[in-house]
Formats: C-alpha cells, structure tokens, sequence
C-alpha cells in the first residue's frame, strides 16, 4: 500500500500516507433508497487530512436524505447527551468514554463551555451564580444603622445614655443631700460620665469598619470601662475604709481623702491605657474581608491584630472587677446607709455574668452578629453598673426625700 502512487482520469496523483489515509480524501455518499427499488448514491461531503483547518470536513446537511425510520433525527455518535454550562462530566469506569452522566458544580464553581471534565472555582471574592456557569460578585454585608438589628442597638444605646444623663443631673441639683455627698461625690460623678462614654462607644461598632474606627472601638471601649471600674474600686475601698476608721484617730482616715481615691481611678485607668498603647505598637486592629466565614458573603469586620492583647484587655476589667466584688462581698454587711458595698455586689454580679457568657458567645457567631454580641455586652453591663449602683440612690432622692437627711442617716448608723 505505501509504494501505490498513480494518477486518475483527472488528473489527480493518488497514494497512501503513513496512516493509510488516501491523499486526496474522502467523499461522503449518501446512498438513497428509491420507492422503485433503486439505489442512488449522493455526494453530500468530503473529508480531506490535507486541507487546510476548518475546511478539512465539510458536510451539507440539507442535501442529506434520511431514513422515515429515523424521523430526519440525526443518529447519536455518542450514549450520552452533552453536558450544558454548570454542569461537569462524570464518567464512570464501567461504561464507555463515550458515556457519563453530567452534574452540577458545586457551590463556588462553574463550568462556562458544554462537556467540561472539571468544574473552575470561583476566585475569593466571587461566587457562583444559580446555573453554575458564571461567577458574581459575592454580597458584601457588615452591621449598618439601616439595619433593623444597627437600629435597634442604636436606639437602645442612646436611651442608656440619655438616662445616664438624666441621673448625672439629679446627682448635680441635689448635690448637697447626704446621700449624694455618701462614698464620694466626685466618684460618682466620674463613673456616671464614664458610663455615658460606655453606651455612646457602642455606636462606633456599628457602620463600615474602617482603619480609624477598628482601632477606636476597643480603644474607648478598654479605657471607658477601665476609668468605670476604677471608680467602683475607688468607692469600694473608701466604703471598707470608712467603717474600719471610726476611731477619730485612726490613722486609716488618712486613706479616706478624695486625692487617695483619685489616685487609685487614674493608676488603674493608666494601665490599661498602657495596654492599649502596647498592643497599637506591635499588631493593631485593622478591617479585614472575611471570605470564609458564610458561603457566598464576604464579612467587613475588625481583626483584632493580636487576639491575645484583646484578651489582656477583658482579662484586666475583670481583674479590677473582681477586686472590687470581693471586698464589696466582704463588706456587705455593714451599716446601708452611707455604704455601697451591697449595691456594688450585685453590680459586680451582673458585669460578671454578662462578659463571662460573651466569651462563648462571642466564639460561636459569625459576620456581623459578632459584633452585636460584642455591643450587646458592652450595653448590658454597663446598664448593670447604672441600675444597681444609682437607681437605689435615686429613688431616695425622688421618692422618699425624708430619708434624704444626716440626721436619719446617722441614726440609722448607731442602730
């Protein structure tokens, strides 16, 4: 076969290549029964290896007459129908090439041609759309103030603070009542301020994180609640002080000076700023797009930088805390009047409860519910502070104004 080389009657040189394949290529006939009998063999295309790309088969559909056996369907050359766009062949060991089943991509994967063996995943910032075979732009969502929950944290936040407010000046009108003067005057002024600071620095979680506004959060939020805490401290130990001075020349009295108590505020609040100030110098807070923690979302948050600096940060409040429970538990037994130490327990109670269930809760929510979880704490323990520490004192002064005297204040001390 490979030394057959002639010319036909046109002309043309015929021979066999290396495959067999003749040189001048092949005719497709279409042979045709007539309704007599009779065969007819039509030429409806050719097949040339030579020619040049695209023009090597050519067909012509029209001229070809099918069997009424076969509708005028074309026959398959293949078992399986071809596999459309988000769909991926899968082809199975027991079968022919030729035959497969076709699926669909997963999540996060298209096909955009017909019969792809795998399916191309989406880059981070796109997903799948429904029919698999184009990527979008994945939703991007973060805690607004037009979202009900925003709203709703907001308002609640701003109430807080007007009541705050509203307390701070009934402290002012009626400052010389002795149960304001009680356990330090300028204390509760302090915590009163430092807890309004507390409910506004819960709206700086809520909006587009930002660089500026990843580092103010837990800034303002560290040294508010610190400057609160100390405060409760300082009261604290005037009010453990006060009953183990009552002897005139005890030298304990020394301790009872508002500088004392000032001192205590501004140390313990200095160290926390010292934290802070540590952790904006090695690894800051910055916003972060968080590709993976919902399908198909991508999260605007804060990354804390160094979780282990946010952790110091709890961990130092609840240190002061805990201080301040203990020696207001161990002083809760002493004259209520001028002493605190009861109200404070129960304050210390609830500050505690609410941030130790945060951890947990925190670890367990995703995307912008984490950061609700966070200003819900922050809203929470602050209103526990408020409520347990002032509201007593308050229903003194508004309601029972008789008991709101030095002279049944101090009778009720010698009782």
């Amino acid at each position: 076969m490979k030394n057959v080389r002639f010319k036909n009657i046109l002309d043309e040189e015929i021979f066999f290549d290396e495959n067999g394949d003749l040189s001048i290529g092949y005719e497709i006939v279409n042979v045709v029964y007539l309704p007599n009998g009779t065969q007819l063999n039509e030429i409806v295309g050719s097949y040339n290896p030579y020619a040049l790309p695209g023009q090597d088969f050519i067909i012509n559909e029209k001229s070809i007459t099918w069997d009424t056996e076969l509708n005028q369907v074309p026959p398959q050359s293949k078992c399986s129908q071809s596999c459309t766009p988000g769909l991926r062949k899968l082809i199975s060991k027991e079968k022919p090439v030729c035959c497969y089943d076709c699926i669909p991509c997963a999540d996060g994967e298209i096909t955009n041609q017909s019969d792809m063996d795998t399916c191309t995943k989406c880059p981070d910032d796109q997903w799948s759309n429904q029919k698999r075979d184009a990527c979008i732009p994945k939703a991007i969502i973060f805690l607004t103030y037009e979202d009900p929950l925003g709203i709703s944290l907001t308002l609640v936040s701003m109430i807080f603070c007007l009541v705050t407010a509203i307390i701070l000046g009934i402290f002012i009108k009626y400052h010389h009542t002795p149960i304001v003067k009680a356990n330090n005057r300028s204390l509760s002024y302090v915590l009163l301020i430092s807890l309004m600071f507390c409910f506004l620095c819960s709206l700086i979680f809520i909006g587009h994180p930002d660089r500026l506004t990843c580092i103010l959060r837990q800034i303002v939020f560290g040294t508010m609640f610190s400057i609160s805490l100390s405060s409760i401290l300082a009261k604290t130990i005037t009010v453990v002080i006060a009953f183990q001075a009552t002897n005139p020349k005890s030298k304990l009295r020394n301790w009872m000076s508002s500088s004392v108590s000032n001192s205590i505020v501004l140390c313990c609040s200095l160290l926390q700023a010292l934290l802070c100030l540590v952790w904006l110098c090695t690894a800051p807070p910055f916003p972060y797009q968080n590709t993976k923690s919902e399908i198909g979302i991508i999260v605007i948050e804060c990354n804390e930088g160094s979780i282990i600096a946010f952790y110091c940060l709890l961990g130092y409040l609840g240190l002061l805390s805990g201080i301040s429970f203990t020696l207001a538990f161990l002083s809760r037994n002493l004259p209520d009047s001028f002493n605190e130490a009861k109200y404070i327990t129960f304050s210390m109670i609830v500050f505690c409860s609410v941030w130790l269930s945060f951890i947990p809760t925190y670890l367990s929510t995703r995307g912008k519910y984490m950061v609700a979880v966070e200003i819900f704490a922050i809203l929470a323990s602050s209103a526990g502070l408020l409520g347990c520490i002032f509201i007593p004192k308050c229903y003194i002064i508004l309601l029972k104004p008789e008991k709101n005297n030095r002279k049944y204040l101090t009778r009720y001390i010698k009782t």
